[in-house]
């Protein structure tokens, strides 16, 4: 089989990699076709992969190409996890949006609305590739905002996008281990939209074994969640927030805490990666150390802020892991791909489209909850109605996801104004009109959205 990803030069290629040389299953990927823009950088990866293979004797083949066409052509699977406007296009999302005293984070809030705008119109195109050039394929999207990025995707290519976060099956695994269970046996009741959602449930052969987690101080104390949050507030709700919910009801904090950082989490990733490149092109040897180091570094400081830490410092705990063999965004990413290809039947926490999934949102909106995956494709399981509080978020928060896809495939400002407008976290028309020109001034990827 072929696969091909797009954003071959990212720092998540390595994971992807490693994950397919420890599948043994039949039929596997045997060609492996990365896409970037950057020449220089796919060389790198390429060598860190080629150290990563060793000892494989039937590792996948490698090659990389800057020919979109070229490496769409005849795949049977796509990952997409592109950063249209690079790191610097993320720096500047956080930085307009905290200049105006609101939140700037990649995908929470104003910046996701932004990245999102420069984002849907390259995906559409990558779309309409795949349609032509690999109509069989299946599109596993990783591109954030994931959510947004994949609804905008299945306009043209329909339930054959995907979108995958790691981020609701990771908390499953790391609590079935706090609670010594073993994760495969443990099935999660989740329901929301793409970082913004609950786990209401954790179901252990027939019994909710959640309560005994949230009773459980020490556990707690060691759950990244926990730290984020709080074991009251995770008490109270009775219920466990998706990460990144930190944001909303932290909003204030949050916002305290990004105003007095050194530097934005996109600071510290062009900082470091930058370091990265330049040292990688130095590397003949140890590329795959030196990517392995680097990569640790990240995770560390991932979302420090909520975790009482500053980028760049090491977070207490809860770190996401870096072992991609049965771990991690790149394991739900082959356990996808071989349910389909193998029919090795899984049910995995996916961004699909809701049919009837969750009254009160749209059939065509695409949510994050339960699915399974065989042969036949993706099939989000029913679930319990969501609470008052999750599906009033949910509903404001699809609206303004819909409007930036409206914005962005018909270059229409009213609809991104609508977008910063009734986002929960802006809260002022005014603000909204400055967080969008602001962007349009700054970010180039962004003007040329209303430019065409």
């Amino acid at each position: 089989m072929k696969l091909c990803v797009l954003g071959g030069a990212g720092f998540r290629t390595p994971f992807v990699h490693q994950a397919l040389l420890r599948d043994t299953g039949s039929p596997r990927v045997d060609e492996l076709v990365l896409h970037d823009v950057d020449p220089v950088r796919l060389d790198g990866v390429a060598r860190v992969l080629a150290e990563l293979s060793r000892g494989f004797l039937d590792a996948p083949r490698v090659s990389t190409t800057t020919d979109l066409v070229e490496a769409l052509e005849g795949s049977d699977f796509v990952f997409a996890a592109v950063r249209i406007g690079g790191l610097e296009g993320r720096c500047r999302d956080e930085r307009v949006a905290l200049d105006l005293g609101v939140l700037g984070q990649e995908t929470t809030g104003p910046g996701g609305i932004a990245y999102a705008l420069r984002t849907v119109p390259f995906m559409l195109r990558v779309a309409e590739l795949v349609r032509r050039h690999a109509p069989g394929a299946h599109v596993l999207n990783f591109t954030n905002p994931a959510g947004i990025v994949t609804e905008a995707m299945q306009q043209v290519l329909g339930e054959r996008v995907v979108g995958i976060c790691d981020t609701p099956s990771g908390f499953g695994r790391r609590a079935a281990d706090l609670l010594g269970l073993d994760p495969a046996r443990v099935r999660m009741d989740y329901v929301g939209l793409n970082h913004l959602g609950w786990t209401r449930r954790l179901l252990h052969e027939g019994t909710d074994v959640l309560p005994c987690l949230l009773a459980d101080d020490a556990a707690l104390a060691e759950l990244e969640e926990g730290l984020v949050f709080g074991a009251d507030w995770l008490r109270t709700l009775g219920s466990v927030p998706n990460e990144y919910l930190h944001y909303y009801y932290a909003n204030h904090e949050a916002v305290h805490s990004a105003l007095t950082a050194e530097e934005t989490r996109g600071e510290f990733l062009r900082r470091t990666q930058g370091a990265f490149w330049e040292e990688l092109a130095r590397t003949r040897e140890g590329a795959a150390d030196l990517w392995r180091a680097t990569v640790s570094a990240r995770s560390a400081s991932y979302m420090a802020e909520a975790k009482g830490g500053r980028q760049g410092a090491p977070a207490h705990a809860g770190q996401p892991e870096l072992d991609p063999a049965q771990q991690g965004y790149a394991g739900v990413a082959l356990a996808v791909m071989a349910a389909i290809s193998r029919d090795e039947r899984s049910t995995v926490v996916l961004n699909v489209r809701n049919g009837a999934t969750i009254a009160g949102l749209p059939a065509d909106a695409v949510v994050e909850v339960p699915a399974t995956v065989d042969a036949n494709g993706v099939q989000a399981l029913s679930t319990a109605a969501p609470d008052l509080h999750q599906l009033g978020l949910m509903q404001q928060v699809k609206a303004v996801e819909r409007h930036a896809i409206a914005a962005a495939v018909h270059g229409d400002r009213t609809e991104a104004l609508k977008a910063f407008a009734l986002h929960p976290l802006v809260g002022s028309t005014t603000v909204a009109r400055r967080l969008l020109d602001g962007y349009v001034a700054q970010v180039p990827e962004v003007a040329a959205v209303f430019d065409r």
